[in-house]
Parts: structure tokens; C-alpha cells; sequence
């Protein structure tokens, strides 16, 4: 609290100075020690072996002019659990005074990064040491989240915000029309968001000390048993060093039903980071629009619904030879006679919204691809930056087309997180009435 106050005086006293906002970053590396297991596919049957990239937590904070503040804390990784994102927001709270709307987290969704425990844990059947190893990681990894976000407050300096976008175009819609149904494949004519939000931090003496860009694809190139950031990583390693002294952070877009193509090589997995990173290269290198001085944060939750828990359904599933339905039923069948609430999934939702120049809405789970689409078309005057993966990821996040198609977003991808699902078919309204009423509380335009 106290350097948040100091700032301020800072600010009061230099009114007519150039640089508007106070901006610290600071990046750890969160790679983990030693053998461990990967998230993200079901099919792995053993530990990593080495490292192909370092995986980073990346922290941002900002204070406006009214003493605004925010933290955006990035991570690489497949995504935080509820427990792991409140014990951040807690600290950040006791810590720094942050209030719940001031602090937006984001991951990559890399597929070749740690288990984050308990997360999707109905993929794995772990030894006792290796699940001994994931929780220890999971400890440390929660201190090393509040120390970058706390170094980062501590090298706070002046400067000034530019946005703008770029365009990548290697995400194709995976959601594969078939005789079957739908299976995850190619759809060529699928609905896309090749978009790349970049905004552009400036110190200042003019000497650029961090860049934030999106994209919306999942980070599935690689499928091996090697630790690295996919895409995502080599495209920020790729900016630092167009960029030296800089940091690139990473936030992951509404990719849920969205794959690179092509992928499955580490080849395929540079020459994406690359393409990516010369978007955002190029964009802020080209003409950018200055971002006002002061800023507004919002948050909301929403109340997801599932369809209904039939107990009899999962006492059959857990007869059957189906590894994943046997452990998902015994998860359920346990919380329904403790009497836990199976009905529906609390949903957190953000807005950050600068003066009239650019507005970030952050969005919880693995969320498809209509709700970046559809929220830009409902608020055309607003220069949006639309995140998925943000806060917490306790599931994929369907929309009605997505849930009344089937498939493995809004259908099969629930055994694996251990929910009951699917949603209810009012999951995009509930979704979309919610943004509005953060955007609303931001200031946002229709």
C-alpha cells in the first residue's frame, strides 16, 4: 500500500510531464525441477523427458492517474485451478491492497507444461510420487506468482500505453463436421478470430519495457513429453529479442475450439511462434493509438447450469471399461453423497476498460471462439481486447451453436474435468448478459 501512495504523489506533482500512467514488469521462470507430468493430453503415459523451453509467469501492473491499479499476471501454463487463482487474489489483497477486478490473470494453455493439481484430474492415474511432486511444484508455484506480481510493483516507473492489431492467420476451426457428428479435425469454413491485440508499453526515456498481445488458438502444436511454451513461448522469446530489454507477455484468446494448422513438430511450433511474433512486430512498430490516462476495472460472476446429475447414470458409468467415465462417476458419486452442489459452476468475468481508447475483456475457462466473435460485433465502437483462459479454467465454455452441435468441447471434454455437463443451453446468454453489465460498470459503448 505504501508504494501505491508514494506513486501518487509522484503523479500529483508531475501533471504536465509526458509519461501518463506508472508501469512495472518483472518475469520469473516457472520451470519445473526434474520429471514431471505434462497437462493437457490424456494420452501421455509417463513423466517429461527435458526441457525444450523455459516457461515463464510474466506480471504487469499500472496505476492511472486516480489511483487506478492493475496486475495482469500471464502464465504459461495449461491453466489456474479456483484454489490456486483465490489464493493469489487473497494475497494480492492482504499484500498490496488490490481489490478482486484489479487483478486479471491469464494462461497460455500450453499442452507441454506442468499438471496444475487438481486440475483435470481425471486424465491422469498417478503414483504417489509423482502426484507428491505435482503438489509441491503447485506450492512453489503459488509463492512465485505473488513475488513476480510484488516485483513488479517494486520497479514501477513512468511511462505511457499505445495499442493497436495485427493479424496471424495459422488458427483454423477444429470443430469437423462428419457422418458421425462432429469430431475435432479441420474446418476450413469454420468461424476464426485471426486477430492480434498488442499494446505497447512505453518508459520515459522512450524505451519500450513491455508488450501484451493475444491471439485466440490453442497451444497444441507439440504433443511430446518435453516442457516448453508451444507457439506461445517461442513467439514471446521471439519479441524479447526484436525487442531487447523488453518483455512480451502472452494472453491466450477465445481459442477453445480453435488448433494451429499444421502442427505436431517443433518446426511447426517456431515457424507459428515466429508468424505471430512478426504481427506483433510489426504492429508496434507501425502506427499505434495512444492509451488515456486513467482506467476502470469490473467484475462480475455468473451462475453456469448443468443439465442435471442422474446418480444412476454414474453408477453405470463406473461399471464400464472406460477409464476416464470410471474415474469422472467415482469423483461425482462421492461429492453427491457428501451433498456437494452438482448443478452448476460459479463464472468469473472481468473488464478493464482505458478512458475511450481500449478495453480488455478477460473471460474464465476454455472458452470457443463466437464469444470473442459475437462481443466484438455487439460493441463495434470499442477497441476490444477479448481473452479467454482468464482467472480460472473450470471447464470449456460452449456456445449455443457449439452446445446444440455436440462434440467434444461442450460434451466429452466434461469427463476429463469431472463435471457432470453438459451446460444448459442458456450458458451464452447468461455469458453475454454478464459481460455487458462489467462493460457497463467500465463505461463501455453499444
Amino acid at each position: 500500500m505504501k508504494k501505491f501512495i508514494l506513486w501518487s504523489i509522484i503523479l500529483l506533482f508531475s501533471a504536465d510531464a509526458p509519461a501518463q500512467f506508472m508501469i512495472g514488469v518483472a518475469k520469473k521462470n516457472i520451470t519445473p525441477a526434474g520429471p514431471i507430468w505434462l497437462s493437457g493430453y490424456a494420452a501421455r503415459r509417463k513423466p517429461s523427458e527435458g526441457v525444450l523451453q523455459d516457461i515463464w509467469a510474466k506480471a504487469l501492473v499500472i496505476e492511472g492517474k486516480k489511483n487506478e491499479k492493475l496486475l495482469i499476471l500471464t502464465t504459461d501454463l495449461i491453466g489456474l485451478t479456483h484454489e490456486m487463482s483465490q489464493y493469489i487474489f487473497d494475497a494480492m489483497k492482504s499484500e498490496y491492497g488490490f481489490e478482486r477486478s484489479q487483478v486479471l490473470l491469464n494462461s497460455s494453455h500450453t499442452h507441454s507444461g506442468p499438471v496444475i493439481w487438481p486440475g483435470l484430474a481425471v486424465m491422469y492415474n498417478l503414483a504417489d510420487s509423482d502426484l507428491m511432486k505435482l503438489v509441491s511444484y503447485n506450492q512453489k508455484l503459488k509463492k512465485d506468482l505473488v513475488d513476480v506480481a510484488g516485483e513488479a510493483i517494486g520497479k514501477m516507473e513512468k511511462g505511457r500505453i499505445m495499442s493497436g492489431h495485427g493479424t496471424a492467420d495459422f488458427a483454423i476451426n477444429r470443430r469437423q463436421q462428419t457422418e458421425k457428428g462432429v469430431s475435432i479435425g479441420l474446418n476450413p469454413s469454420g468461424p476464426v478470430d485471426h486477430d492480434v491485440p498488442v499494446v505497447k508499453f512505453i518508459s520515459d526515456d522512450g524505451s519500450i519495457i513491455a508488450i501484451l498481445f493475444g491471439y485466440a488458438c490453442h497451444n497444441t502444436v507439440l504433443d511430446g513429453y518435453e516442457i516448453c511454451g508451444d507457439y506461445a513461448g517461442f513467439a514471446q522469446s521471439e519479441v524479447e529479442s526484436n525487442f531487447p530489454g523488453t518483455i512480451a507477455m502472452f494472453m491466450q484468446g477465445c481459442g477453445a475450439d480453435q488448433n494451429p494448422n499444421p502442427r505436431r513438430s517443433i518446426d511447426n511450433a517456431k515457424v507459428h511462434g515466429r508468424a505471430l511474433a512478426e504481427a506483433v512486430t510489426k504492429t508496434v512498430n507501425g502506427e499505434l493509438a495512444t492509451v488515456e490516462h486513467h482506467f476502470r476495472t469490473a467484475f462480475q460472476t455468473a451462475t453456469l447450469d448443468f443439465e442435471g446429475f442422474d446418480p444412476g447414470e454414474y453408477i453405470r458409468q463406473f461399471s464400464e471399461n472406460n477409464l476416464y467415465k470410471k474415474s469422472r462417476a467415482g469423483f461425482l458419486l462421492q461429492a453427491y453423497e457428501r451433498g456437494y452442489d452438482l448443478g452448476s459452476v460459479t463464472y468469473p468475468v472481468q473488464a478493464v476498460r482505458f478512458g475511450r481508447d481500449l478495453a480488455i475483456v478477460a473471460l474464465a475457462g476454455e472458452v470457443v471462439v463466437d464469444y470473442s466473435l459475437k462481443t466484438k460485433q455487439r460493441y463495434p465502437k470499442e477497441n476490444l481486447f477479448v481473452s479467454g483462459y482468464c482467472s480460472e479454467v473450470p471447464c470449456y465454455i460452449p456456445s449455443l451453436r457449439v452446445l446444440k452441435e455436440g462434440g467434444y468441447e461442450p460434451e466429452e471434454s466434461m469427463i476429463y474435468y469431472g463435471l457432470p455437463g453438459p451446460l444448459k443451453d442458456n450458458v451464452e446468454e447468461k455469458i453475454s448478459e454478464t459481460i455487458d453489465w462489467v462493460m457497463r460498470k467500465t463505461g463501455g459503448r453499444r
